[in-house]
């Protein structure tokens, strides 16, 4: 039989109740903040923070000494300091549960670009993500929702080969330099 690569996971779940007027009210101001595209972006995040919320509280459950809470404990532990959610002196897992949506929206590249002013606002970062301005080292990164780990954060910079490094015309003035070439012609 062939393999199937069709993907069924869920990356997003909705909210139960759809007009909720508080939920609906908080929601708008984080995407608003943020500059998410949509209320989807921020459902995205909540799944993945209520993932990391239960895995922490199953692990509470079981005794301390036990192996399997002192092995996935620190590893659950090791990835979130690592994503930069929680500093060093947090390594327990009653911090993971303390954890908010603010917090991860924080680690987006789009916010620390936005913060470290390379650009203007959250959506003109955004805009210079998505046009492969931006870079974290090496790698040119246009996914605005990428978590950038405290170790690459002092990487982010305007990518090598943009327009706004090299100075050299870009698609629109190079096109509008042709016109006006051949209305001097």
């Amino acid at each position: 039989m062939p393999k199937r690569y069709t993907n069924y996971c869920k990356t997003s779940k909705t909210p139960r109740k759809p007009f909720d007027k508080d939920r609906l009210l908080s929601e708008l101001k984080v995407v608003g903040h943020y500059g998410l595209r949509n209320k989807r972006e921020m459902w995205r995040v909540q799944l993945t923070l209520a993932k990391l919320r239960k895995a922490a509280r199953e692990l509470l459950t079981l005794d301390e000494t036990d192996p399997r809470r002192i092995f996935e404990g620190d590893a659950l532990i090791r990835r979130v300091v690592k994503l930069g959610l929680l500093s060093r002196s947090e390594r327990k897992l009653d911090y993971v549960l303390g954890l908010t949506i603010n917090q991860f929206m924080e680690r987006r590249l789009q916010t620390i670009v936005a913060t470290k002013k390379l650009a203007n606002s959250v959506h003109h970062a955004r805009v210079l993500i998505r046009q492969k301005h931006i870079s974290v080292g090496k790698q040119v990164v246009n996914i605005p929702s990428f978590m950038v780990g405290v170790s690459s954060e002092q990487h982010i910079q305007i990518a090598p080969n943009s327009v706004f490094k090299t100075n050299l015309p870009g698609r629109k003035k190079k096109k509008s330099a042709g016109k006006k070439e051949e209305a001097d012609e």
